[in-house]
């Protein structure tokens, strides 16, 4: 049965109906739009049923009437996943076409239809009295899948989503129809009559867990972000991590001072310091002291009032604290003010949307200093490797916009002799120290040397450093060493040029 439904030709609404998802707005410039149906498609356990509950509750918050229409699972399944986010659906009306039989429930109310048992036209006809007596503001319609197979063929099927949509549309209804595409992969008739078409994935790792993406595929007459999104699925619901856009981050602050190490024999090896908005790469053999002098950084910083955020991939928040305190930075008290932003994070599963927006939450709080330790950790958070230094290249970018100092900390393979890496970022870091262990006196000892600095001038030198209870220490610059590029620097000079007491420590 085809209904002849008054159509709107009005000019579309300019007015955005928020998401209820954190991300989603921003990533479809302001919402959903007024009186207008959206196509949630993805496939079983992508979360088309959270992200649509989000958006009812979301409406009820701000006093509006929503309607879920179920035609795949019944009120108790909705109810019981709802209670699982810690969520209450009073307040909602839910419609379903289910057999009270699958509610295991012998009192149940008898008067339910099975939707297979009725006609395309009595379902879609109890659908709409059902909408009639409610009015609501929002509705859901889970699954169009169902209408699909009741309608046995394109056209009836197009011509009934039409209807539903026409008369939505004229009851002031901004609607979420939800696919879990059931249907032939190729088949888009759907995305032609919707306004907006939003596309969940899930894949699954090698390794760790799941990586959720969503992408708009279409929006009519309205800008978005295009691109693939990260989101997650924790209990509160989804939350969505929009694509990091450099360009569309712009702020205006001041780089007159360096920013100092503490260390006056470090900063003058680095002409005075770190600039404001760049980025610096710490790179050299597991044990060199990248993460040492990275904290040296940190710990200079924070003494100055500044707010650091430190994202360790390969150390523990309590080992990284432990070893603070073993070079003499007591760090309890300024992360439990909030002052040092200290984030453990799992590659495994971790996403980089997830990342990028971790670090965006902290500039947007005020971060002054961000440190990443480790670059091999964010590769691995990677699930295509390949772009890893274009999203790096983005974070930094914005980063830089934002004149927050970012220091890079990169492991190379391998402890003497050549030194090679998973990737090459020295090309987009402003600065690169490399450290490299030498040997001296019959003992292991340490170096470090400035490679580049874009920003101004540095010593071309090299200086011993160690690391020790009291801190890190820096020397003089040495000039007599030789092959410090091929990987094996050996010192020539006098014993009395190098650091007393240098500790093997890390």
């Amino acid at each position: 049965m085809t209904m002849n439904v008054p159509i709107n030709l009005e000019a579309p609404s300019d007015v955005l109906v928020p998401t209820g998802v954190p991300g989603l707005d921003d990533v479809l410039v302001g919402g959903y739009a007024d009186s207008s149906l959206h196509l949630i498609e993805g496939p079983p356990g992508s979360g088309k049923t959270t992200l649509a509950l989000q958006f009812l509750m979301d409406g009820r918050s701000k006093g509006e009437r929503g309607l879920y229409i179920t035609l795949s699972e019944t009120k108790a399944e909705l109810v019981r996943n709802a209670q699982g986010h810690g969520w209450s659906l009073d307040g909602l009306d839910i419609f379903e076409l289910i057999p009270p039989e699958l509610t295991l429930n012998p009192r149940e109310d008898q008067s339910v239809l099975y939707a297979s048992d009725l006609e395309l036209g009595e379902t879609v006809d109890m659908v709409l009295k059902e909408i009639d007596r409610v009015r609501p503001n929002r509705v859901v319609f889970d699954s169009v899948a169902e209408i699909r197979l009741l309608s046995q063929n394109a056209l009836r099927y197009r011509r009934q989503i039409l209807a539903l949509k026409h008369y939505l549309s004229q009851q002031e209804c901004t609607a979420l129809f939800l696919d879990d595409l059931s249907q032939d992969p190729g088949e888009t008739s759907l995305h032609s009559l919707a306004h907006a078409v939003i596309r969940l994935h899930q894949s699954a790792l090698e390794f760790g867990g799941d990586r959720r993406r969503l992408r708009v595929c279409k929006m009519r007459g309205r800008p978005f972000k295009g691109g693939y999104h990260d989101f997650v699925i924790r209990r509160g619901g989804i939350v969505v991590f929009p694509r990091l856009i450099a360009a569309e981050h712009h702020r205006d602050y001041s780089d007159d001072a360096p920013v100092a190490s503490g260390i006056a024999e470090l900063d003058n090896l680095l002409g005075g310091g770190l600039d404001r908005g760049t980025s610096t790469l710490l790179m050299g053999p597991s044990g060199a002291g990248k993460s040492s002098i990275a904290l040296q950084f940190a710990c200079a910083a924070l003494a100055r009032g500044d707010t650091a955020l430190i994202v360790a991939f390969d150390e523990t928040r309590r080992v990284l604290l432990k070893r603070a305190a073993g070079m003499g930075f007591a760090l309890a008290g300024v992360v439990e003010s909030g002052q040092l932003m200290l984030e453990h994070v799992d590659p495994a599963e971790i996403s980089p949307g997830e990342l990028s927006g971790m670090v965006r939450r902290a500039v947007e709080a005020g971060v002054g200093m961000v440190i990443l330790d480790s670059l091999t950790g964010y590769q691995n958070a990677m699930p295509e490797e390949s772009y890893l230094t274009l999203q790096m290249h983005e974070l930094l970018t914005y980063l830089g916009q934002q004149g927050v100092v970012t220091i890079l900390v990169l492991a190379q393979h391998g402890l003497v002799g050549p030194m090679q890496t998973t990737v090459d970022l020295t090309y987009i870091s402003d600065t690169v120290l490399m450290l490299r262990f030498f040997e001296a006196e019959g003992s292991i000892r340490r170096a470090m040397s400035v490679m580049k600095k874009r920003t101004g001038s540095y010593e071309a030198t090299i200086r011993e450093f160690a690391l020790s209870g009291e801190g890190l220490r820096v020397g003089p610059a040495l000039t007599q060493f030789q092959g410090v590029l091929t990987g094996v620097p050996s010192f020539s000079g006098a014993a009395s040029k190098l650091i007393d007491g240098n500790e093997n420590g890390s």
